[in-house]
């Protein structure tokens, strides 16, 4: 058989499509903010506001791995997991001082094959945690001239919650799986 370098190209591309839909990892991205009674109970709170509060949290580092989707969306609440482990890489802050606000987010990029990474940024506004994911993010992509990340690419979700009576909590979390222990 006589195969054109145009249509083995065309093959191999059609190979990898199959696997990235065969091998998709779905991460999807949630927040929370909420006030609490204490530091802690505000976390737990903005936990739930964002349907990760039943989970026992794993921590991840700031690497999306080959065939990811990254998307917004909060995880279905399901009653049997309760206590399982959730992978996440997780930013959140916490205040308990009158007038001062509490800034999380993270920043994401990935390239055409799927991979990618994630920063976790806190700060006291919303700009000041914008300008960090995209200033860490940029200097990211920088170290790795080889994986085609572009900034244009780049992503947030930011979430904030300002401390009136009662500590606050903001979070942002993305979460790529959950595993029973």
């Amino acid at each position: 058989m006589n195969f054109s370098h145009k249509r083995v190209v065309n093959i191999i591309y059609i190979l990898i499509v199959l696997k990235l839909k065969i091998m998709t990892l779905k991460i999807k991205v949630t927040a929370g903010k909420a006030e609490g009674a204490t530091l802690i109970d505000a976390f737990d709170a903005a936990l739930k506001e964002a349907n990760i509060h039943n989970y026992n949290i794993i921590h991840l580092s700031s690497v999306i791995p080959f065939g990811s989707i990254v998307e917004e969306g909060k995880p279905s609440p399901n009653i049997n997991q309760i206590g399982h482990r959730l992978y996440a890489v997780l930013s959140e802050m916490r205040v308990d001082e009158k007038g001062k606000y509490a800034c999380a987010g993270l920043g994401w990029v990935q390239n055409e094959k799927g991979e990618g990474l994630f920063v976790e940024m806190q700060g006291s506004s919303e700009e000041e945690v914008k300008d960090k994911i995209q200033k860490s993010l940029r200097s990211m992509i920088d170290r790795r001239p080889n994986q085609n990340f572009k900034y244009e690419n780049i992503k947030s979700k930011i979430t904030s919650i300002k401390c009136e009576n009662k500590p606050v909590c903001a979070l942002v979390c993305a979460f790529y799986k959950t595993e029973q222990w």
